[in-house]
C-alpha cells in the first residue's frame, strides 16, 4: 500500500491528553503521579444521576433515541435557560456526545471549507484542531491582562477578512476567565451586523468565584454548547448539546443522524436527574472545593515566585506565565513529571505562538493532593 493519511489525519496531537497518558504510565511505575493537567473532576456523578442511570439499565431498553435527543431531556435544558431569561425552546436543542462532537456539528453545518472563524489565542486546542481538521481557516485573536484575556470587538474589526464565525468561551480554558455581559453583548452585536456566527462555549458555567457567568442565548441567532461534563462531574459520560437558530437546529440534526445516529441512551436518561435541586446540592458543594483550592494556589503560587497569572474567575484552571523558568513549557512538563510525579499541561496546547513559557494547572482535584502537589513542586523549583 502506498496509501497515507489525508491532511486531516495530520491533526496536531492534544498535548494534554499525551501528558495524561505520560502520568498514566508513570502511576504504573511509581504510584506517586499527580495530575494538574486535564480538567477531570475528581467527584463522580451526583448520587441521584448514578441512581437514576441505574434504574434505565434495569428498566428501560436503551435503544436509540431520536437523532436530536430526547423530548424530555430537551424540553429540561430549554427550560434552563429559560430560568436565565432567555427565549428557548426545545426545538433548538440538539444532544450531542459531549460538547465537542457538538462544535463538530455546528462546524461541518454553518461553514464552507475556507471560511474564516476567529478565536482567542491563548483557547482550547480543540477549537483550533477541529475546525483546521474540517477545513475553516483560523484567525488568531491575541488576548492578555488587557483584555482579561477575552476577544473584544476592536479586535474583530482589525480582521481582514471578516471572519464566518467566532469562538468565545466563558469561562474561558486555560485561563478561567469571564466575560462581562457588557463585553458578550457587544461581541453578540458585532457578530449580528457583520453576518458572523457566534459560537458560545459555556461548558464550565456553574463553576465561577463571585464573577456572575452570563449566557449568549439571549441572543436567537447564537449558538450556545453545554455540557454536563464540569459542574455537573460527568465527563466520561459524553453528554452534551447544542442550542442553535431556528434555521441552524435542522441541519445539525440532519448531521447528527448520520454521524453518530444519537447521544447514547444511558447517559440522555440519566441526564434528566442532572439538573434536579438534588444533584445541585451536590454539585454545588464541589465548587466550594475548587474555591478553596483556588485560594490555596493565589497563595501558594506567588510564594514560589509564579506570580504571573490570569485571574481565575470561574473553571478550574491557572495559566501562569514561567518565562523565568523555561523557553520550552513541554520539555519542562516533562522532565517536572519524571522528576516529582506532578502533571501539569503545556502551554503550547493551548497558544502555539508564545505558549512555550506557560504552562496550565488544573485545581479540580482533591485539595490534600494540590496541597502535596504544590509541596513537590517547591522542592523541584528549590534544587
Amino acid at each position: 500500500m502506498t496509501r497515507s493519511p489525508s491532511r486531516r489525519g495530520g491533526t496536531p496531537p492534544f498535548h494534554v491528553m499525551e501528558v495524561a497518558r505520560a502520568a498514566t504510565e508513570r502511576q504504573h511505575t511509581h504510584s506517586d503521579a499527580i495530575l494538574l493537567c486535564v480538567g477531570q473532576p475528581a467527584t463522580p456523578a451526583p448520587s441521584v444521576v448514578r441512581e437514576a442511570a441505574a434504574q434505565a439499565v434495569r428498566d428501560e431498553v436503551l435503544g436509540y433515541t431520536v437523532s436530536a435527543g430526547r423530548d424530555d431531556l430537551r424540553a429540561v435544558i430549554a427550560e434552563y435557560y429559560r430560568s436565565l431569561g432567555a427565549e428557548v425552546s426545545a426545538e433548538q436543542v440538539v444532544i450531542s456526545t459531549g460538547s465537542s462532537a457538538a462544535f463538530s456539528l455546528v462546524i461541518l453545518a454553518a461553514f464552507e471549507a475556507g471560511d474564516v472563524v476567529a478565536m482567542a489565542r491563548p483557547g482550547y486546542p480543540a477549537y483550533r484542531n477541529t475546525l483546521l481538521s474540517l477545513g475553516c481557516q483560523v484567525a488568531d485573536l491575541p488576548v492578555g491582562e488587557s483584555t482579561r484575556y477575552q476577544p473584544t470587538v476592536e479586535m474583530l474589526d482589525a480582521l481582514v477578512p471578516k471572519p464566518a464565525g467566532l469562538v468565545i468561551a466563558s469561562p474561558a480554558n486555560p485561563t478561567g476567565t469571564i466575560i462581562d455581559p457588557d463585553e458578550l453583548s457587544a461581541l453578540a452585536r458585532w457578530c449580528r451586523e457583520n453576518d458572523c456566527l457566534l459560537i458560545s462555549d459555556e461548558i464550565y458555567h456553574g463553576i465561577s468565584y463571585g464573577r456572575p457567568c452570563t449566557t449568549a442565548a439571549f441572543d436567537d441567532q447564537a449558538v450556545v454548547l453545554g455540557s454536563l461534563s464540569k459542574y455537573h462531574s460527568m465527563t466520561g459520560w459524553r453528554l452534551g448539546w447544542a442550542v442553535l437558530p431556528q434555521w441552524l437546529a435542522r441541519p445539525v440534526e440532519l448531521l447528527q443522524g448520520n454521524l453518530a445516529i444519537c447521544a447514547p441512551a444511558v447517559s440522555q436518561a440519566a441526564a434528566l436527574a442532572a439538573f434536579g435541586p438534588q444533584a445541585r446540592v451536590e454539585l454545588d458543594a464541589h465548587v466550594q472545593r475548587y474555591a478553596r483550592n483556588r485560594e490555596l494556589l493565589l497563595a501558594r503560587l506567588p510564594e514560589l515566585g509564579i506570580t504571573g497569572f490570569a485571574p481565575p474567575d470561574g473553571a478550574f484552571y491557572v495559566w501562569c506565565d514561567v518565562t523565568h523558568l523555561t523557553d520550552d513549557s513541554r520539555e519542562w512538563c516533562a522532565a517536572l513529571l519524571a522528576e516529582t510525579g506532578v502533571a501539569l499541561a503545556p502551554g503550547i496546547d493551548f497558544d502555539p505562538v508564545e505558549g512555550h513559557t506557560k504552562v496550565r494547572l488544573s485545581f479540580c482535584g482533591e485539595t490534600a493532593e494540590l496541597a502535596t502537589a504544590l509541596d513537590r513542586l517547591e522542592e523541584y523549583l528549590q534544587r
